[in-house]
């Protein structure tokens, strides 16, 4: 079955170089996005409900840029002045370079890992002093807690937002030939917002084993599966069976 348009479970990407616009003029196909989840920020009042009060923090670890805007966030709902002195643990460089938003980054203590929780684990151990606030969604990495727990730092968990399933009722008659999930909750949605979902010759692009095991247990046939050895990116994957699919009808 020849593959002309998919939906991908994203925003659209703001760059005009995005792996997937190429993707499009490559194999001459329509690609449009569509978010199947999205993030509401908790507020202030119901996160001092969780005992958290920021005075009582040295250290800030953020996992995504999600955690970095509700961080400040509910630091300017409940009046908190972010000291100076506070120290910043990112999961990553791209988070690192995106606090530059809210701090003046050469004045701040900012420790960054490599891509992977793990990875912060040497510097989390090197400070292991401090008192760590972790702000995160109310859906938390299950390697998370284990990682910090195992380091036998003085961490508090905080629900700073929610992951909230979007409302796709507008596309109840619209057709896709693939849908590419990102998460275990993006599938939920897909269910959430139509129970009586039939995939027939719909093909299914999932990303991670998480998000594969969701779409199994949903009895849904995952066609196309990415990170791979050969297809590290969902890009990847989806170019490598599209130009397969669409040969093979082509020869037909």
């Amino acid at each position: 079955m020849k593959v002309k348009t998919i939906l991908v479970s994203q925003p659209e990407p703001k760059v005009e170089n995005s792996p997937y616009f190429e993707l499009q003029q490559k194999l001459k196909i329509k690609v449009d996005f569509r978010p199947f989840i999205h993030v509401e920020g908790v507020p202030a009042k119901e996160v001092r409900q969780q005992k958290i009060d920021l005075n009582n923090y040295t250290a800030i670890i953020l996992t995504s840029k999600n955690s970095v805007d509700h961080f400040f966030r509910v630091a300017e709902e409940m009046r908190y002045k972010v000291p100076e002195d506070l120290k910043y643990f990112c999961q990553s460089e791209a988070i690192a370079f995106y606090l530059q938003k809210y701090v003046v980054y050469r004045k701040r203590k900012i420790y960054v890992g490599q891509k992977d929780f793990v990875d912060l684990s040497p510097l989390i151990k090197k400070y292991k002093d401090e008192k760590f606030l972790l702000p995160s969604s109310d859906q938390l990495n299950a390697d998370i807690p284990q990682t910090l727990n195992n380091l036998k730092v003085d961490w508090t968990p905080g629900t700073f937002y929610r992951t909230v399933m979007s409302d796709l009722s507008d596309l109840k008659d619209v057709y896709y030939d693939v849908l590419a999930f990102f998460s275990p909750t993006g599938i939920k949605s897909l269910f959430k917002n139509f129970p009586d979902f039939q995939q027939n010759n719909t093909r299914i692009a999932v990303f991670g084993s998480t998000t594969q095991k969701e779409a199994i247990e949903n009895g849904l046939r995952v066609d196309i599966m990415a990170p791979t050895p050969e297809t590290p990116s969902m890009t990847m994957a989806l170019e490598k069976y599209i130009a397969k699919a669409n040969k093979e009808s082509k020869d037909k």
